[in-house]
């Protein structure tokens, strides 16, 4: 019996990050700005003018492509959000329909779909629009409550 469990939540966890992977290693997140050396090394000191100038325009320059990262950085998490949501949901549905006889498999990608919604979530508050996140939130609500209806009091009527 606890192997059984154990291998649930081993096929759970491995295929969630399976997604992750997946989703990571075939669309790449956006790359942070490399920092010019001018401002890396920067002293308190500046000596004339014109390195204070372009001190100053280097500093501006790389202040504007790390704020374009952000930007950049949040669309990512939404759109990861967005694909693990679909992930999560396929999973769900593999799980309790093609799958069903097949209990300790179908428990495990059940269970991977669930940890795939939480990633999917965590991913969503990421992109940090509220809207977005509730939207993130209220799919992964309708999914939990959903499974919960089809696997647990489903079941217990037909008897």
């Amino acid at each position: 019996m606890i192997l059984r469990i154990i291998y649930t939540f081993l096929v759970g966890i491995f295929l969630a990050i399976f997604i992750g992977v997946g989703i990571s290693a075939f669309y790449e997140s956006p790359k942070y700005p490399e920092m010019p050396s001018t401002l890396k090394y920067c002293t308190a000191e500046v000596k004339d003018v014109k390195q204070y100038v372009e001190f100053k325009n280097q500093a501006e320059a790389f202040d504007k492509l790390e704020k374009s990262f952000m930007v950049q950085e949040k669309i990512y998490n939404r759109n990861v959000a967005i694909i693990a949501i679909i992930a999560a949901s396929a999973l769900v549905i593999v799980s309790l329909t093609l799958l069903r006889k097949i209990l300790l498999i179908a428990d495990g990608i059940l269970l991977g779909g669930v940890f795939t919604l939480i990633y999917s979530v965590i991913r969503g508050f990421g992109a940090e629009d509220t809207k977005f996140q509730f939207l993130v939130v209220s799919v992964g609500l309708i999914i939990t409550l959903t499974l919960g209806y089809v696997k647990f009091i489903k079941p217990a009527k037909e008897r």
